[in-house]
């Protein structure tokens, strides 16, 4: 109470003391912390405790316990410890969910029910097999549609009876690692199964939980571009996403915005559930470094900024002992209420009891999107070349950073979006086309937008067979080019081009291509392809397209994204137009709009700075108030919520 705290989750890792045999349950301590938590006035969000089954289900039944990617058995322990096709477990986990589901089914203070905790992992034994192939019969239906999506004939791979299929894991088709595999179709074939396999696990205990109670908001915790599983996918299955936040130390602010702006994303734009962050200090980093005074607020409003309707913490009161006995807590080993961390908690408690329900539920009124696609970075890592420095995630981040540090609102959305809310795309490395994306994109371009496509697009189907008849494949038309070959360049190399008079590196990978309707912006200025395009622009109905052969600097992507902006229509978070003199790293601007306003959120990450305010507003946080054209002052780590003005 002290702290301020009014929501409780519980029972997220009970399993071995709420069940002791098949039949045996024991709900009483249970009990005992829910009924104290409830006579304090405080709500609940109640956990299935699945994440971590109990010893005695690992020594009955042996096919609840996973195989790793080399192949061996594992034993008991850890956490995520079941395989998800385990029969044994997917008996269990869903009737443990139901039981409690039905004994607190009438508890009204419970607000959320939270399944299993953090999913994840791959398991590779002999009842996972079986279902893998399977689920290849139902996608497949015959062996030679599937031999042929898999281009199996390459190395011999022709499969003539279902069972020949074996797991592409350490023993037969992959790297030193999991990520990068001779057979492609196979391997991101498996990575689908494994994530519907585990999301079949979350259905499991949410219909379990649904049948006993029919209106009560459900969901599981996510992880920052967590690369097990497909995350749009799950999102569907979800009433609303959550996630927990564990920045790096030293991490750049741009980074975890890009975080929090990829999970509003997940369901059009609609908030999300902050379900965990540390209050200090984790204990699984190389340096668990604390978070310096002001941070920890700051980083929660910037949560706030970016969608979450929930500041929520792990862990309130530090463990006695094993794993997460040096994780933060709100409560320390000491008991005390006068710490640091304890205090700056309680000082956020009361700050968002003064907000009340302002900003809840507001959307960001964002007319740009980035589109971002698990199975698409999948496909990219398990691909034997074209450069092993391919980075999906970091890509687009740049891309993303570019927006941020420009006060753009911008959406993160998955391929199959709704374009028709936006008058900007950006798709870096867009190389899947699943089915409709082209005429998707077509559409968009035709009447208006602008799109930014970059290196490696449209290479490949949805099963990652190559789209033949030259690059970037069905968007050669959008774009106006084609790319005949490519120099894919160390890390001590670079090519360079110039826009609008500067000089910039282009690195990783150069297109070599031919304008083919396109208008050419910038040519490299070195190698066997020097004056050949590296960027150019095609008109495309009322729209344009425009393409970026090679992985640009920040720098570079800053310049095009404003000049884009600004083309597309699009103003800042002030209402102006974009303006790269302008752009900071380190003050952030975002809106937000509820049904009781309009929300300037501005979170300064770096020193003391001021900006000029372009409407009448007055700050929820403190009794300032401002006119159009005053001069708002940031402390370092300060934190402005401005309801504007009409």
């Amino acid at each position: 109470k002290k702290a301020g705290i009014d929501v409780v989750t519980l029972n997220v890792f009970n399993w071995a003391l709420l069940q002791r045999d098949e039949t045996t349950y024991d709900f009483s301590l249970l009990d005992e912390t829910v009924d104290r938590v409830s006579e304090n006035g405080m709500k609940i969000c109640m956990a299935t405790s699945t994440a971590a089954l109990p010893a005695w289900m690992a020594k009955k039944y042996p096919d609840v316990l996973r195989t790793d990617f080399e192949g061996r058995k594992r034993n008991f322990g850890y956490r995520h410890n079941a395989c998800p096709n385990s029969p044994t477990f997917r008996k269990y986990s869903p009737l443990l969910a139901k039981k409690l589901a039905e004994r607190y089914k009438d508890r009204k203070n419970i607000v959320a029910w939270h399944i299993s905790n953090e999913y994840g992992g791959f398991c590779y034994c002999e009842n996972c097999l079986k279902a893998f192939r399977v689920w290849l019969k139902n996608k497949y239906k015959t062996l030679d549609n599937l031999n042929y999506e898999w281009n199996s004939a390459f190395w011999s791979h022709t499969f003539y009876d279902w069972d020949e299929i074996v797991f592409p894991n350490a023993l037969s088709e992959n790297f030193e690692n999991e990520a990068q595999t001779v057979f492609q179709g196979a391997a991101l074939d498996y990575k689908r199964f494994n994530s519907d396999s585990i999301m079949q696990n979350y259905i499991d205990e949410y219909d379990a939980v649904r049948s006993v109670i029919p209106d009560v908001p459900i969901t599981t915790n996510f992880m920052p571009f967590f690369n097990d599983l497909d995350y749009h996918k799950w999102a569907k299955h979800m009433d609303m996403v959550s996630w927990d936040n564990y920045p790096e130390r030293d991490i750049e602010p741009a980074k975890i915005a890009y975080r929090h702006d990829t999970f509003r994303g997940m369901k059009s734009g609609k908030s999300f559930m902050l379900m965990e962050q540390t209050p200090s200090w984790v204990n699984w980093m190389e340096v668990n470094g604390s978070k310096k005074p002001g941070v920890m607020r700051l980083w929660s409003y910037q949560a706030v900024a970016h969608g979450a309707d929930t500041v929520m913490f792990f862990q309130l009161r530090m463990s006695r002992g094993s794993n997460e006995k040096f994780h933060g807590a709100v409560i320390d080993h000491s008991g005390r209420d006068d710490t640091r961390v304890f205090k700056e908690c309680s000082e956020l408690g009361a700050e968002l009891k003064k907000l009340g329900s302002a900003t809840l539920g507001g959307r960001t009124p964002a007319r740009a999107a980035l589109i971002f696609d698990w199975n698409t970075r999948w496909a990219l890592e398990a691909s034997a070349g074209p450069s092993k420095r391919l980075d999906y995630v970091e890509e687009l981040y740049k891309y993303y950073k570019a927006f941020y540090e420009l006060d753009i609102p911008l959406d993160i959305i998955p391929m199959d979006e709704d374009l028709s809310g936006y008058d900007l795309v950006v798709a870096p490395m867009l190389y899947m086309m699943k089915d409709g994306i082209e005429n998707s994109l077509e559409a968009f371009v035709k009447r208006g937008g602008k799109l930014i496509l970059t290196y490696m697009s449209g290479y490949t189907d949805e099963n990652d067979l190559i789209i033949m008849g030259g690059y970037p494949g069905p968007l050669k038309s959008i774009a106006g080019v084609w790319v005949e070959e490519k120099d894919i360049l160390r890390e001590d190399e670079h090519n360079s081009f110039e826009y609008k008079g500067v000089k910039y590196t282009a690195d990783i990978v150069c297109d070599i291509m031919h304008p083919e309707g396109a208008e050419v912006i910038s040519t490299y200025d070195e190698s066997f392809y020097a004056g050949t395009p590296v960027i150019t622009k095609n008109k495309f109905g009322e729209g344009a397209c425009y393409y970026v052969g090679t992985s640009g600097s920040t720098e570079f992507i800053n310049e095009l994204v404003c000049d884009v902006a600004r083309e597309a229509g699009i103003k800042n978070c002030l209402g102006e137009e974009p303006d790269s003199a302008k752009a900071s790293a380190t003050l952030e601007m975002t809106r937000r709009n509820s049904d009781e306003g309009d929300f300037l959120f501005v979170l300064n990450h770096g020193d003391e700075t001021d900006f000029e305010i372009t409407c009448d507003g007055d700050d929820l946080l403190s009794t300032d108030s401002f006119k159009k054209g005053d001069r708002v002052k940031m402390d370092k780590v300060g934190v402005r919520i401005i309801k504007l003005q009409k």
